[in-house]
């Protein structure tokens, strides 16, 4: 690939291609509430990368979530399992710690599912990482997915977050929607295609 295709794709031109995978769209928020990619999410691809960078919530110690939906995203309430742990550390050396955060997980729920808990919103702190959703236009099989988002915690801390599950759905999943728990928050989310 010549070195401007290369450029573009790592500067996340839509449309461009990096052998398999393909940026296919980007949306910002700007004191939104919400994040939607209603369009693009087909059986063409068989995975899809969803990419997040500065999410800052607009209220302090807010959870980062998402849901899927099979209607277009008329509605976004499809019964979903999750497991979450966390390793996290201390500005101050404490806590240092690798647990199962039994309070975050999931179990069939039709509520937004939590990746990142706790985002701080000063000017300063943030979450970034990305989740990965596989065969979602698959009639056969439940939809697996994990993520994995890296944040700076409102109490000062920073948080690896590992949560993984399924949308215990065999219908087509065509939309999906990132939001915090509660309140509006800027950032940018690209939706990637796994060939």
């Amino acid at each position: 690939m010549p070195l401007g295709a290369n450029k573009a794709a790592i500067m996340g031109v839509s449309g461009v291609s990096t052998g398999d995978v393909v940026l296919l769209s980007s949306q910002t928020a700007d004191d939104d509430a919400s994040i939607s990619f209603t369009s693009g999410i087909t059986s063409t691809y068989g995975e899809y990368i969803f990419r997040f960078y500065n999410i800052n919530p607009a209220t302090n110690d807010q959870n980062f979530a998402f849901q899927t939906s099979t209607d277009g995203g008329s509605n976004y309430n499809l019964n979903t399992t999750s497991t979450y742990f966390a390793g996290r550390h201390a500005e101050d050396d404490s806590p240092a710690a690798l647990s199962y955060e039994t309070s975050y997980d999931f179990a069939d729920s039709t509520s937004f599912i939590r990746i990142s808990v706790g985002v701080g919103n000063g000017a300063d702190e943030h979450c970034a990482g990305e989740l990965h959703l596989f065969n979602p236009s698959s009639t056969t099989y439940n939809k697996n997915w994990y993520s994995r988002v890296v944040m700076y915690h409102e109490g000062d801390q920073v948080w690896d977050s590992f949560v993984g599950g399924f949308v215990n759905s065999t219908s087509d999943i065509d939309a999906i929607q990132f939001k915090m728990e509660s309140g509006n928050f800027d950032g940018k989310i690209k939706m990637w295609g796994v060939k």
